[in-house]
């Protein structure tokens, strides 16, 4: 099949970039992709010859002046404000690098430049302040999802659903969707791990549809979905957000570079301006947090393959398998616990516990969400 022509300029870099990953399986990646190993090839051998100047305009202009930033430079550095009005000095330092060209001026002229021509206020740059984050070691490891407060469109609300890698900060999806329904979300993700695979685990937030608000330590159908496909699912504690830190500080970028100040006609509308900038957060804007690479610079796709039917659920020998009734309930030796609704005709596993007598805990698949202990009749998440 033939390379399509949606976003066809930024799904071909993105093609590159992953296929160049050393360890990389490049039919499997065209398989992904949704194109034959013929176009696939095709294209990395125009890329050997052509390098970046096929996804990209470049100036390839030397500059010689040490003493004086060129007239010639002055202007593409204040194009590429104007073009990314919300990068500071180093992203643009780092991209025009990035884009072949040579004696890029120092980020603090940059910031002169930036400053003399009023694209820049001296409390933004009083407000800059370095910040270093935790981030798992390998891609991956962690994905961190969910919605974007949402917006009006001339034709109704916009909820971006934003899906993004904890090591890489590489965006795997931004969606605009008109609802925020599991039905919804899992509609986008289906899509995500057949492109990318499936990462070892996910984390979101505990409110709907991810989780059960009111029943800390539930399972909801998207979390059931999730284990079955072989991920751990974690849940950020209520009223804390900054346990998807990453993805609170994309949704800032988000907001200054897509959202602030412009309006749009319709979901397909605003689908458009969030694919553009997906593709330049991507592949061409520095990231401070990753020593200024680019998102997919760090980025690799996952080994781990999407499968076509859900895997079966399998317990060990010892453990005392119960299939879930109506409204979540089951019974195990004398006890009537309320697990989830939405494990109803699932199995669940209570496995004892060797160091406490009369103690369980409470599996779906390899996932633990709940203890019972038959002693004191009481189940706990």
């Amino acid at each position: 099949m033939p390379w399509q022509p949606r976003d066809l300029m930024s799904t071909k870099q993105e093609f590159v970039e992953l296929a160049q990953q050393e360890g990389a399986n490049r039919r499997e990646l065209c398989r992904r992709f949704n194109i034959t190993p013929k176009a696939g090839y095709a294209l990395l051998k125009r890329f050997a010859v052509e390098g970046q100047a096929a996804f990209v305009e470049r100036s390839r202009r030397p500059v010689h002046s040490p003493l004086q930033t060129p007239a010639d430079m002055q202007s593409t550095v204040l194009a590429m404000r104007r073009k990314h009005p919300a990068w500071g000095a180093r992203k643009i330092c780092r991209r025009l690098l990035d884009l072949g060209h040579r004696e890029v001026p120092a980020t603090s002229t940059v910031t002169d430049i930036l400053r003399r021509n009023g694209l820049i206020p001296q409390e933004a740059s009083a407000a800059s302040q370095p910040w270093q984050r935790f981030e798992h070691e390998h891609p991956n490891a962690l994905w961190q999802l969910d919605f974007k407060g949402h917006f009006e469109t001339a034709a109704g609300r916009c909820n971006p659903l934003t899906l993004l890698d904890d090591h890489s900060r590489f965006n795997l999806a931004a969606a605009a969707c008109a609802r925020t329904d599991s039905a919804t979300v899992q509609s986008q993700l289906q899509a995500v791990f057949e492109r990318y695979g499936l990462p070892a685990r996910i984390n979101a937030d505990n409110g709907a549809p991810w989780g059960v608000p009111s029943a800390s330590g539930h399972l909801s159908g998207l979390d059931i979905w999730f284990i079955r496909l072989g991920m751990r699912v974690s849940h950020s504690a209520p009223y804390h957000p900054q346990t998807n830190g990453k993805l609170e500080r994309f949704h800032r970028s988000l907001k200054a570079e897509v959202l602030n100040g412009r309006t749009f006609d319709n979901l397909a509308h605003a689908q458009d301006a969030l694919d553009r900038w997906r593709a330049v957060y991507n592949h061409e804007r520095p990231h401070e947090g990753i020593a200024m690479q680019t998102p997919a610079q760090r980025y690799r796709m996952s080994p781990r393959a999407m499968p076509q039917v859900l895997p079966e659920i399998e317990y060990a020998e010892h453990d005392h398998v119960v299939t879930v009734g109506w409204n979540g309930f089951v019974k195990f030796q004398g006890h009537k616990l309320r697990l989830s609704h939405a494990l109803h005709r699932l199995p669940v596993a209570f496995r004892p516990d060797p160091e406490h007598d009369g103690c369980y805990d409470i599996y779906f698949s390899h996932h633990c969400f709940m203890r019972l202990d038959s002693a004191a009749a009481t189940a706990s998440n």
